[in-house]
């Protein structure tokens, strides 16, 4: 085998063996106090039980599907069916297991200082990062060594994108019905603070944190690494250019590169601002993988015109992640003239904080959009313009396209080590206060956790704008699979004339609006029962608030697991049934419209939620800061965040995912969408 196709194994297989050694040199550190480790122990154990309860439902499932793929469509398909979706679930366990391992380390080194806390929590966010997007590099490369044709592999997509979706939705349920029912009946009725050990379910929204933020976080990135890169493979498959068909692969194999020496660069001395650090190593990062890009094309795929224009592409795509990152920042910390704005308005109270929190968010689909539109414009032009004499431009254009996508894709790894170190804080902060460690200790991780938020909000943008440019990839691949499909049987009319388009687009951009009323009224649903719950045991212990008897904490996890899950199917029914029955009634150009019009309405309002609702929550830290804890205007802040749960850590990510979904399964189904009624 030449290097080009050594190098994405070895990439991955460096990123493995560095993430092992974060993970032994965050064995080696002290856990703290028996104490503490009771409190880790106990979060483990009830985010084991959630994800054990969970896997008994999604594994018969996965199961099922990959033998009906495989029996009545490919057994390709049906084989990478099954790749996608161990490697997601996987994913999940991994991102969880190191989380709960770090969080217990940096709460004892909360009393070394800043800069110890922040190194702990960031390699253990960066053994998630490295880990990670090298299963999906290895996992799309042995998959696509084995079957050249990616449109036979397609359903690895599909595996990814559900079982993600699930472990998002009812990750994010939980994560979200714990955290809402310990604010409301602890911080707003009882008035004790956030993490008080006297609150019945502070473990269960410390295992939350876990199953939503780490869990959900790894399964999404893994999934959208995957579905991006199928994406450039389908499109450099059209083109029939067989030297490009390695470039995407390439691509990821710079991006972990350039990963691995951002998570080795950062340190724990001098740390006075924690951003400093996450930024620096991200634009070390940026900068290793442009130079790598330039390099793996022009020495191992071709060096022609046309080349360049393909390397243009993905400069173009690294450069839209910290714009992309700008435009969050903006929008959602603290430090930030909107989430100012949001803080401000909570002395007029909870409808004023409530209507600030939506116009700020609102606001920033703009820039966002804007961003997004301009990336298209440049990748597509360039790219088209320098198609070979006799090839299809619009095929080449569309090809930049999806290369831009999968190099943002590409630098998942330092993107993910940079949200995952979120969760973490947050986690120690909560041991932290349970074990009573002090205001100082306290401190320490509520600037890690203020700066984790922005983050987590950050990497959710990256992942909505990488679902939006893989989506465009893979309506152009569906439509081009159809017409192979359909060629002199059906006639395929893609033009806003065709009443069968304007249908699509219609059931398209309805779908996201259902699935986020489902996800929020299932929050909702899930956390009424645990507000029940913990008046409940408020009511008959009164030592519980005294500080003189124990709560049953047990009782909330297993109330939030069982709430959860019962969530679960809605979304996924609607995903997976919405393409094929409209594709089955009314063919493939409804579909085609169906998977514009969910893009078009489903990212904005991914993008909309996620930024609202991690505003919201950095408005409340805001106010903490400035020290007005346990006032009337924290708690219309602490209301807001409370609302702005659902939004940021449910609803928002799963729409990302859906809209992939729903690609992955329109490709693989194409064969099926036989139009039984003629428009």
């Amino acid at each position: 085998m030449e290097i080009s196709g050594i190098l994405p194994f070895a990439a991955g297989i460096a990123s493995f063996l560095v993430a092992g050694g974060l993970v032994a040199w965050i064995s080696k550190q002290q856990t703290g106090t028996k104490e503490m480790m009771d409190i880790s122990n106990a979060v483990k154990e009830g985010a084991a039980a959630f994800l054990k309860r969970e896997m008994k439902i999604i594994v018969p499932v996965a199961i099922g599907l990959s033998v009906i793929i495989g029996a009545f469509l490919q057994p390709s398909n049906g084989l990478a069916f099954a790749v996608g979706a161990t490697l997601s679930a996987v994913a999940g366990v991994i991102s969880l297991k190191i989380t709960v391992k770090a969080a217990v380390r940096a709460a004892h080194l909360s009393s070394s200082g800043l800069g110890k806390t922040f190194a702990m929590a960031f390699r253990g966010g960066a053994t998630v990062g490295l880990a990670v997007p090298a299963m999906a590099l290895l996992a799309i490369t042995g998959l696509y060594v084995i079957f050249p044709d990616p449109i036979t592999i397609a359903g690895v997509g599909i595996g990814a994108s559900l079982i993600a979706l699930f472990i998002r939705i009812g990750g994010g349920i939980f994560t979200k019905a714990a955290d809402m029912g310990a604010d409301l009946v602890g911080k707003v009725e009882a008035n004790i603070p956030e993490d008080d050990p006297r609150n019945p379910a502070t473990i269960a929204d410390n295992v939350g944190d876990n199953v939503g933020d780490a869990a959900g976080m790894g399964s999404d990135v893994y999934e959208s690494y995957i579905v991006t890169i199928l994406a450039a493979l389908l499109i450099a498959a059209l083109i029939g250019a067989p030297n490009f068909f390695l470039y995407p692969i390439l691509i990821g194999s710079s991006g972990m590169i350039a990963s691995i020496i951002g998570v080795v660069i950062v340190g724990s001395k001098n740390i006075t601002d924690v951003m400093k650090p996450l930024s620096r190593s991200f634009y070390v990062s940026a900068a290793i993988a442009i130079a790598l890009n330039f390099v793996f094309i022009t020495q191992f795929i071709d060096d022609s015109s046309t080349a360049y224009a393909l390397f243009g592409s993905t400069v173009i795509g690294v450069i839209l992640v910290p714009i992309i990152q700008k435009i969050t920042d903006l929008y959602t910390s603290y430090k930030q003239s909107p989430v100012k704005e949001i803080a401000d308005s909570a002395k007029w109270g909870y409808a004023s904080l409530t209507l600030m929190g939506i116009i700020k968010g609102m606001q920033s689909t703009g820039p966002f959009m804007i961003a997004l539109v301009v990336a298209i414009i440049l990748s597509y032009s360039i790219a088209s313009a320098a198609a070979p004499e006799g090839a299809d431009p619009v095929l080449y254009g569309i090809f930049g396209t999806s290369l831009t996508a999968m190099a943002m894709l590409s630098l998942a790894g330092i993107v993910l080590s940079i949200d995952a170190f979120g969760p973490i804080a947050d986690n120690a902060g909560g041991i932290v206060e349970m074990t009573g460690m002090g205001e100082e200790n306290r401190k320490v991780t509520d600037e890690i956790d203020a700066v984790g938020n922005t983050t987590k909000a950050v990497t959710k943008g990256f992942a909505i704008a990488s679902a939006a440019l893989a989506a465009l990839a893979m309506i152009q691949a569906f439509q081009f699979e159809a017409s192979h499909i359909f060629a002199g049987i059906l006639v395929l009319d893609y033009s806003l004339t065709n009443p069968a388009i304007i249908v699509g687009l219609l059931i398209g951009g309805l779908i996201p609006f259902i699935i986020t009323g489902q996800l929020i009224n299932g929050v909702s649903r899930a956390a009424g029962k645990m507000v029940d719950e913990v008046r409940r045991q408020f009511k008959a212990d009164s030592g519980i608030l005294a500080g003189t008897s124990k709560p049953d904490y047990a009782k909330c996890v297993d109330i939030a697991t069982v709430a959860s899950i019962k969530e679960l199917w809605k979304p996924a029914i609607v995903a997976i049934l919405a393409p094929i029955i409209l594709g089955i009634l009314l063919g493939p150009t409804a579909v085609a419209g169906l998977l514009m019009g969910a893009v078009v309405t489903g990212i904005l309002l991914a993008y909309h939620l996620a930024n609202t609702g991690g505003a919201w929550d950095n408005a409340k830290k805001l106010v903490e800061m400035r020290g007005e804890k346990g006032s009337e205007i924290h708690k219309v802040a602490v209301v807001g965040d409370i609302i702005g749960d659902p939004y940021k850590d449910t609803a928002g990510p799963a729409l990302n995912t859906v809209i992939k979904l729903l690609n992955t399964i329109a490709i693989v189904f194409v064969s099926a969408f036989v139009a039984i009624l003629a428009i």
